[in-house]
C-alpha cells in the first residue's frame, strides 16, 4: 500500500495511491504473485513500481491481509489471499512498467477505503491512520479540543489533568514525536546508499539535537510545576523512552559514518523500513493520549503492532548476520565485524520503539 504524508507527520494527511485493475479497472492497490525466492515485502515493492510507478521504503511487517475472488484464464473465480505491506514512497516515476495499462491516482484515506470494493482491504486503509484519531492532532485550543471531544466539563483523565497546570505538554510529546519521524525518514535514506550519505547523516544528528531540546523542556516543565509523583514518573518515562529511539538513530548515523559505509545489506534496508513505520505508529499514539480512555482499544492496537514489528526485526537482524558471516566471515572479517556493529545498533533503535509501546500500554492500563 503506498502512502505518503502530507505536512509534517502528526498533522499532515495521510494519502493512498492506488491503481486501476486491467481488466475490470476498478482501484485496487499494487499486488501480485510472490516470485522464486522472493520475500514477500520485497515482491510487494516490485509490485508497486510495475504497477504504480513507485519506490520507497517497504516495512517488511504487514499491516494485515485481505481476502478477494480472482478469476483465472480457465474461468475460475477462486479466493486470493493478499498480504499488504505499508510502503512509504519517496520517488515517483514519470515512466513505469505498466503505466498504459493502468490509472494512478492518490486519495485520501477516507476516499480510499471508499473507492477499493473489498470489505477487508477498506478496514484495512481505515485502520492505518483512521480520521478520528489524525483529527486529535489538529491544532487548535487544547482546552477547547479535550472538552469536544472527551465531552466533559471539568473531570479530565490522567493526561486531561495536566491540561490547566502545564497547558503545553501534549505539544511537547507531539512535537518530540514529529521530530522522531524525520529522524528516520532521514535513517531510512542514509541506507538506501548513494553519494548523499553525508547529509542525511547530518540530519539525523540535528534531528537528534532538536529532541534533545524538546526533552530539556518537558524535564524543566515537570520540576516548575506540582505534579504526583506518578504523574511526574509517567510523563518522564515516556519521553525519555521517545527520546531513547532518535539517540539510537544518531548513534547509528555516527557508526555509519565513522566505519565510511555506502553500501547497505537489504536486511539492513528492511530494518530501516520497520524504523520508519515504527516511528509513524508512535507519531499517530502521542495525539491520541489527550484522551487516554476515550482512544484505549486504538493505543492497544498501535502498541500491539509496535511489539510484532520488533519480533520481527529481530528475526531479520539474525538473518542480516548470518548473511554476512556466510559473505565475509573468512575473506574479509574487518567487514562483517562492521556490519555486526550497524545491525546492533538498527537492532537498539526498533528496541527502543517497543520501550515506548510499553510506555503507552502502562498508561492506557492504569488510566483508560
Amino acid at each position: 500500500m503506498p502512502y505518503r504524508t502530507e505536512g509534517s507527520p502528526v498533522d499532515g494527511g495521510v494519502r493512498v495511491l492506488l491503481v486501476t485493475s486491467r481488466t475490470t479497472r476498478r482501484w485496487v492497490i499494487p499486488k501480485g504473485n510472490i516470485g522464486t525466492g522472493m520475500a514477500p515485502h520485497a515482491a510487494a515493492a516490485q509490485e508497486a513500481e510495475e504497477e504504480a510507478g513507485v519506490r520507497g521504503a517497504i516495512c517488511p511487517t504487514a499491516l494485515g491481509s485481505y481476502r478477494y475472488r480472482k478469476r483465472r484464464g480457465s474461468g475460475a473465480s477462486l479466493m486470493v489471499d493478499v498480504d499488504v505491506f505499508p510502503l512509504a514512497v519517496t520517488n515517483e516515476l514519470d515512466r513505469w512498467k505498466e503505466q498504459g495499462e493502468r490509472e494512478r491516482r492518490w486519495f485520501s484515506l477516507a476516499d480510499a477505503a471508499d473507492a477499493v470494493e473489498e470489505s477487508d482491504l477498506r478496514e484495512l486503509i481505515r485502520s492505518f491512520s483512521a480520521t478520528e484519531f489524525k483529527a486529535a492532532a489538529r491544532r487548535m485550543s487544547m482546552l477547547g479540543r479535550v472538552a469536544a471531544k472527551s465531552k466533559v466539563g471539568s473531570m479530565f483523565s490522567w493526561f486531561q489533568r495536566l491540561l490547566p497546570r502545564t497547558g503545553n505538554f501534549f505539544e511537547m510529546f507531539e512535537a518530540h514525536a514529529r521530530t522522531v519521524t524525520t529522524g528516520a525518514e532521514a535513517m531510512c535514506r542514509l541506507l538506501q546508499g548513494g553519494p548523499s550519505g553525508a547529509e542525511h547523516i547530518r540530519e539525523v544528528i540535528e534531528r537528534e539535537h532538536d529532541a534533545d531540546e524538546i526533552t530539556r523542556e518537558v524535564l524543566q516543565t515537570v520540576r516548575r510545576t506540582f505534579l504526583t509523583p506518578f504523574d511526574r514518573g509517567a510523563i518522564t518515562s515516556l519521553i525519555g523512552a521517545m527520546d531513547d529511539t532518535i539517540d539510537e538513530m544518531q548513534a547509528a548515523a555516527q557508526a555509519i559514518d565513522l566505519y565510511q559505509v555506502t553500501d547497505f545489506a537489504p536486511e539492513m534496508k528492511d530494518m530501516a523500513a520497520i524504523i520508519v513505520d515504527a516511528a509513524r505508529l508512535a507519531a499517530e499514539a502521542m495525539p491520541l493520549l489527550r484522551d487516554v480512555a476515550q482512544n484505549g482499544v486504538r493505543l492497544h492496537e498501535l502498541t500491539e503492532r509496535l511489539v510484532r514489528m520488533e519480533g520481527h526485526a529481530d528475526e531479520i537482524h539474525v538473518a542480516g548476520l548470518k548473511r554476512s558471516l556466510r559473505d565475509h566471515g573468512t575473506t574479509d572479517t574487518l567487514r562483517f565485524v562492521v556490519e555486526r556493529e550497524i545491525y546492533k545498533h538498527l537492532e537498539r533503535i526498533v528496541d527502543a520503539f517497543e520501550d515506548v509501546a510499553n510506555e503507552i500500554d502502562g498508561i492506557v492500563i492504569d488510566h483508560s
